[in-house]
């Protein structure tokens, strides 16, 4: 008998510690999603048309928790409707409630607890809406605290979009940024997702990760699948080697896989019959519009801490 209690005590023990150190595994990305506007539906590029793909894109790939750009409040409850299970953080950039863009963060709630959020602005006023700097536009940056379900681990997840012309909002955001990882962070893994507006050649880049405090994925990856860079301008036979679009992670973070994910659609615009030459003659092709769901390509990594 008191061999029988040792032994289901030591099973009960080894299991409790399996847990405790089992890591933490899911997939992170970001999505510069591309504001609604009427110059976009014009040109065949609206709303309406890409946000069904943007929600399937998400959905196949497998994005547990992400953050995205541009967004105002009707695009991402848009997005929420089609993506069950999924909650998001985030105010509007112009009054810190709903109006203009957010630098949202989705999340799927069977996997992730949040513990806390919140939001500041990229500006030498951080806790009320403003330009900063030589900025053009006002910027927000949006943040949680998040606890992995299974493993109990927790992480800091910041997600910003960066000025597209103020040179030294860049570099003064970055610098803000990483202060407050330090301050709300406390010293636990973090995640910075966002439109940086700037590629990997350009200082404030260098801001980012130029003492160590935060790794690019791209360059700590186990396995890299990345063949153009972020921006597209919605077009599908584009290429570039820029990447405006980051995820930073701090050093304890294992980036198993990065992927910027160029996947397209199409439309039917007057399509004509195209020659499937040595196909079987049961093959029909079409000639179609090829399309980008956003002007941005999504960023997605695996990781593991």
């Amino acid at each position: 008998m008191r061999n029988s209690i040792l032994f289901l005590f030591l099973t009960f023990l080894t299991f409790s510690c399996s847990k405790k150190t089992e890591p933490a595994e899911f997939n992170v990305a970001t999505y510069n999603i591309r504001q609604l506007n009427s110059g976009d539906s014009a040109a065949g590029n609206g709303w309406g048309n890409r946000h069904s793909v943007i929600a399937s894109l998400i959905n196949f790939h497998g994005f547990d928790i992400f953050g995205t750009q541009e967004g105002f409040k009707t695009q991402l409850e848009d997005l929420k409707n089609q993506l069950p299970g999924y909650e998001y953080i985030g105010v509007g950039r112009d009054d810190g409630k709903e109006a203009g863009e957010h630098s949202a963060i989705f999340y799927r709630t069977d996997l992730f607890d949040l513990m806390d959020h919140g939001d500041f602005w990229l500006s030498e006023t951080p806790e009320k809406p403003g330009l900063g700097w030589d900025a053009a536009c006002v910027r927000i940056c949006t943040w949680g605290k998040f606890r992995h379900k299974l493993s109990g681990k927790e992480f800091m997840f910041f997600n910003l979009h960066m000025d597209h012309v103020g040179t030294e909002a860049r570099v003064e955001s970055a610098k803000l940024v990483k202060q407050r990882i330090r301050e709300i962070g406390n010293g636990i893994p973090a995640f910075v997702t966002g439109d940086f507006n700037v590629d990997q050649t350009n200082p404030s880049y260098d801001t980012f990760v130029g003492d160590g405090a935060l790794k690019d994925s791209f360059e700590t990856t186990d396995f890299r699948y990345a063949l153009n860079g972020t921006f597209n301008s919605y077009h599908t036979d584009g290429f570039t080697t820029s990447r405006i679009d980051h995820i930073f992670t701090t050093p304890e973070i294992n980036v198993k896989k990065y992927g910027v994910l160029t996947d397209t659609y199409r439309t039917e615009e007057n399509p004509t019959d195209m020659d499937a030459k040595d196909a079987p003659k049961e093959i029909e092709l079409k000639n179609y519009c090829a399309r980008t769901p956003s002007d941005h390509f999504p960023v997605m990594i695996e990781v593991s801490f």
